[in-house]
């Protein structure tokens, strides 16, 4: 396979690709191996050589998504300049971009929360997902100057968590605009006067 300017694709990347595409449509346990496999045009011991088990395949997917949600909260939080409380506001812009695209289905991380077994490697990368975005909240909360830094980060992430459940459920752009809304009055908030 190549790609549209002629170079070749490796065929670690199209299993990733073709899995990227098919565990956020379908979800993780509905994709077999199988299927990735078919339709990334790789040969069974290729797929192995890479991924010795899905769970490794499934990982690798998360990082994957991880690399892309988290460059597009950080894009979002950035393009609200460069004040810290601006950006903890800012960061929600990124949720009317993923609710509106075409075939949203929520949080991937959510998600495989919701198919993978705790203590697995898929959990325990989606555990350390979650945790990232957390320490980057307090992080952004303590250079704001909050009073209780930790305690903004979790506000803001159950916010965040539960507006991308939302647009997976209901896929309202005023949705987005009412989470936005309430990070601004949780920053403001917790923002000495």
């Amino acid at each position: 396979m190549t790609a549209p300017n002629g170079t070749p694709i490796a065929a670690r990347d199209r299993i990733l690709d073709t899995a990227f595409r098919l565990f956020y449509a379908r979800g993780l346990r509905a994709v077999g191996v199988d299927a990735i496999i078919a339709e990334s045009g790789v040969a069974k011991a290729t797929f192995y050589k890479h991924f010795p088990a899905k769970d490794d395949l499934v990982v690798a997917y998360l990082e994957k998504v991880d690399g892309v949600w988290t460059g597009q909260l950080h894009a979002a939080a950035e393009a609200a300049g460069p004040d810290p409380a601006d950006q903890l506001v800012g960061l929600f812009d990124a949720l009317a971009t993923a609710c509106r695209r075409d075939g949203y289905r929520g949080c991937a991380f959510i998600n495989a929360a919701a198919e993978s077994t705790p203590g697995s490697g898929p959990h325990e990368r989606t555990v350390a997902h979650k945790q990232q975005v957390l320490a980057w909240l307090r992080e952004l909360a303590g250079e704001a100057g909050a009073e209780q830094p930790e305690r903004l980060a979790r506000a803001l992430a159950l916010l965040l968590d539960g507006a991308l459940s939302s647009g997976a459920l209901d896929a309202d752009p005023e949705a987005m605009e009412v989470a936005r809304d309430t990070a601004r009055a949780l920053v403001r908030q917790a923002l000495p006067s």
